[in-house]
Order: C-alpha cells, then structure tokens, then sequence
C-alpha cells in the first residue's frame, strides 16, 4: 500500500476504527510509540541495523521467529528439519497471503535469499545470515530446501533475521522503490500507510493476517531524538509507549503512578574500535603538535591494550548509565551460549596504560578524535566524552565529535573514522553473530565480515569462526567460540568492549510491553491491559 502525502481523512480513519471494531472497543484503539534510534529506510534488506530492523517486522515476516527471550519460534515456516549435514528442509506456513492478496510461496524465499547479498549502497547488509546458503531448491509451493556446502546448524537461527519480500513487488526493486511504499508489500500484521523519513511511520492493522488481527487499528511509529522530549511525550500522553528510557528519568518515572516500565537484559554491547584499511597515514590521529602519524599507532596492540585499561567500566555504568548497563569484558552475557567464563571485565589500571604507551613508542601520548552517534544508543555522546576525559588522563588529549546516526552510518560505512564507539546486538544469542558480521574479513563474494567497517583482517579467526560453524556438536562449537571470543577481546584486543545495555521501555497505564533481549520495539509486543 503506498504512503499517502498527509493523514488519511478524518471519515476514512473512524471508518477505519468502526470496521476494526470487535467484542471489545480497545481492539479498535490507535498505538502511538516513540522510539529513540533512528530507522534510515523501509527496505528490510537495507541495513542490519535494530531500528531499521523494528520498523520493517511490522509490514515483513521471516521465516523463523525469535520471542522476547530469543529462543525459535515458527512464524513463516511451521517446520523445519536437517536432511543430511548439507541440507535444510522448510516446510511453509500454507493459507499466509502477501498484502496485495497474492499466494505467499516457496518461490519467494528462493528470491529473498538471492537477493539479500545484493542490495545497493547497503551500509551494512544481511549477508552473513545467508552465508551457509549455496543454493536454494523448490521442491513445491509450500517446502524449500537450502544447500549448503558444510554443516551448518546455526541455519534456522540465522533465518530468524531474514526478512521475507516477495518476488512479484520485489523484482527489480530498489531501497527507494520500498521507502515510496511501492515494494513495501508483506505478509505481516501491519500495512505501510505513510512514511516519513527521520520522523515517523504510520501502520494500519492487516485485518486478514495469517495469525489473526493485532489489537490495534493504526500504529504511529515516531522518532523523537532527544531524550526529555521522549519522556515528556510520554507524560503529556502523546505517545503510548517509549524505548530508549533516559537513565536519568528513570526513578521519576518509577514514582508516577501513571507509567510502569518494563527491563530485561539485553544482548547489546556498547564498545570502541578502530580503523585498521590504513597502515600509513591514518585519519583523525597525530601526535601533540598536531603533525600527522605516518604510521597507524591503532595498529600496535599495546596501544589498543592501554586504551583498554585506561577505562573505568565501573564509573561508566554507575555514574553515566545510571545503573542501565553492565560492565563487561566480552559481546554476550553470562550464562549466554558461548559466554567465555576466562574473559573477564578488564581492570581499570591508569598507571598500566601509561607504561604500556610508553613501551609502544608514546611516552607522552598523542592526540585523537573519537567519534559516536548522538541519537542512536542510551547516553553515547555522554559515554564518548566520559571515555574521552578517561583516555585524556592517561596522555591521550582526546576530541570528540558526535553525529546524528543517519550520518554517522553511512561515513563510518565508508571507512571515514578512526576511533570510534559503535554497538552490536547479537540476537542470534551466541558468539557466531558478531565474529562473521564485525570481526570477519570483509569478502562481498564469501559474505563475510557485512558490518565489518573497520576492516579488521585475521585469517586464523576466519578459519577458527568457519570450523566453530560447521561444528554440530553443540558443547564442542562453544568450546571453539569461545576460544573466538578470548581471541578477539583478551589476545589480539580487536575492540574495546565497554558494558552491555539493560534493555528499559516505559508505557501509560492501559498499555502493557513485552520486553525483548533484542531490544527491537515493536506495536506487536505492545498488548492492552486488562
């Protein structure tokens, strides 16, 4: 359904609630979300990127659902099932039908898995969630089987990314065709009624939805940026729901009895890395008179080493996230699946950081700019600037320079940084997820490293992470992820994790959230009060 240019008449949406409206008159009420990320398009193969993720699971399927906790669900599929090490076996959801009113089939997801490696100008793509697949066969409108050229059991979980379009409104469509609504066409709970880039989306209920009618008639998915106005939206009732709460709101928030919140730990991590595609003359580093570095100092472990441990991951959880955040050493949780126990939270250790310059060449540090996103995560301009007076101390006289996330995507996509604070979410609930997509080689042809902007290179964890992947016993694999994981974060120090996010959202009485391990926000995990 394209977007209309302005709101639908005032007669056409009571026509609308009065159509919708069954034994009870909430199933007809209006949804109204403000979400703090920033979503950059509709098409669903764009960006793997949460807030674009959210915003387009509302019009598209997948074949495998993740519930809050992100264990598998059927969703598209209602089976699935290895037939030999190299092939998985779908069996489709019969009766689902595409918005249009045409037969969703097998022959759709054989043109969405050739077409997920594939979208143009995409700052970081799906291409890893597909990177087993050598070949997809129909064997009839409702069973399709994937080929892949070694084991591959984490498959399904990989699929419960992928979200499915359909090859009569997706062929030969490009990311603008879906943001004009044209190919935004799916089988999902909502359909597009307008989109405005940078401010809102407006859903309306699809009535004939293979798993029955969501409870609400029209969706107004709004991006509100700043945080006092998310929260003061909340509070004057102009949005329904918010994500993203301000730390600093929080027990405010907790006091009135108009609002409930509802946590969960998340499964994103907030860190530092650098940009190794320049060994000679790297950009947004020099040293105290501002002469450029022929050399990349970010090259130099021991340089990576020390800018570790020169961080109070304490004080930033405590006195920045305000309580929201767990310091962390490592990409997943305990008790998560590949979780490396011998990975602990680094040490914060001033006077170590400052041998540790000295011995790399830097005995009165240097000077660098560290870059991070205003509008993306929970306090990441605060924890860039607080991370910046950190490395400050130690010798590092560090600039921070902070950009809306739109911005900041499509240059950091570009190798435009050094330094720079990013976040990953690993929804996939295991190691795997962030070793192909942000630690492995950039290879467009393998479809490897999609998100992988710093252009880390190391061919030992490539085979380490390929070999952990093709492993089906599932304590042998976590043994080979996890030593992955010390390789990445304690061996080489590729990155610098800092803490992981506790995921808080806050909704007006009457409306009751769901939350997600995923962080992703959506109208579907928002159901009335009883």
């Amino acid at each position: 359904m394209p977007p209309s240019s302005s709101r639908p008449p005032r007669f056409a949406l009571a026509a609308l609630l009065l159509a919708g409206m069954g034994a009870s008159g909430a199933f007809a009420q209006n949804l109204t979300i403000g979400i703090g990320g920033s979503p950059t398009a509709l098409d669903p193969h764009f960006y793997n990127a949460s807030p674009n993720i959210s915003l387009t699971q509302h019009m598209f399927d997948r074949l495998v659902e993740q519930d809050a906790e992100a264990r598998l669900q059927p969703m598209l599929a209602e089976s699935w099932r290895p037939l030999s090490d190299t092939v998985w076996e779908f069996k489709l959801r019969p009766g689902v039908k595409w918005h249009d009113g045409r037969d969703f089939t097998a022959d759709d997801v054989a043109f969405t898995i050739e077409r997920v490696p594939n979208v143009r100008n995409s700052p970081g793509t799906f291409a890893g969630m597909i990177r087993a697949i050598t070949r997809a066969e129909i064997m009839d409108p409702l069973t399709i089987r994937f080929h892949t050229a070694a084991p591959h059991p984490l498959l399904p979980t990989e699929l419960a990314s992928v979200q499915i379009i359909s090859r009569h409104a997706g062929a030969g469509a490009e990311t603008e065709d879906y943001n004009a609504g044209r190919a935004a066409i799916g089988t999902g709970p909502y359909r597009l009624a307008n989109y405005r880039q940078g401010d809102r989306t407006e859903f309306t209920r699809n009535e004939n939805y293979w798993a029955g009618p969501q409870p609400w008639a029209r969706v107004s998915y709004r991006f509100i940026a700043n945080d006092a106005s998310r929260t003061a939206a909340l509070l004057a009732g102009d949005v329904d729901v918010i994500d993203q709460v301000p730390s600093s709101d929080l027990e405010r928030l907790r006091r009135d009895q108009r609002i409930s919140l509802y946590e969960i730990q998340g499964l994103r991590l907030i860190y530092l890395w650098f940009d190794y595609s320049r060994a000679e003359n790297p950009l947004m580093v020099s040293d105290n008179e501002g002469k450029p570095f022929a050399r990349n100092p970010f090259h130099d472990v021991r340089v990576r080493r020390a800018l570790s441990m020169a961080i109070d991951r304490n004080a930033l959880a405590d006195r920045v996230m305000e309580g929201t955040a767990k310091p962390t050493g490592q990409w997943l949780p305990p008790g998560a699946y590949s979780y490396n126990p011998d990975v602990p939270v680094p040490r914060f250790d001033a006077d170590g950081a400052r041998r540790l310059l000295a011995e790399a060449g830097f005995p009165q540090g240097f000077r660098l700019t560290l870059l991070a996103p205003n509008d993306r995560y929970p306090n990441d301009a605060r924890t860039a600037q607080a991370v910046a007076q950190m490395w400050t101390r130690v010798g590092l006289r560090t600039e921070v320079q902070t950009l809306p996330w739109t911005t900041y995507a499509a240059r950091n996509s570009r190798q435009e940084f050094n330094a720079r604070m990013g976040g990953w979410g690993s929804v996939t609930g295991e190691a795997s997820y962030m070793l192909v997509n942000i630690f492995g080689t950039f290879d467009r042809e393998k479809r490897r490293g999609a998100a992988n902007s710093s252009r880390y290179s190391n061919p030992t964890l490539d085979a380490l992470t390929e070999r952990a992947a093709a492993t089906l016993d599932d304590a042998e694999r976590e043994k080979l992820l996890r030593e992955a994981v010390k390789m990445v974060t304690m061996d080489e120090q590729v990155m610098i994790p800092l803490f992981q996010l506790v995921n808080v959202w806050a909704a007006r009485r009457g409306f009751v959230y769901t939350p997600r391990m995923d962080e992703r926000t959506t109208a579907m995990a928002v159901k009335p009060a009883n």
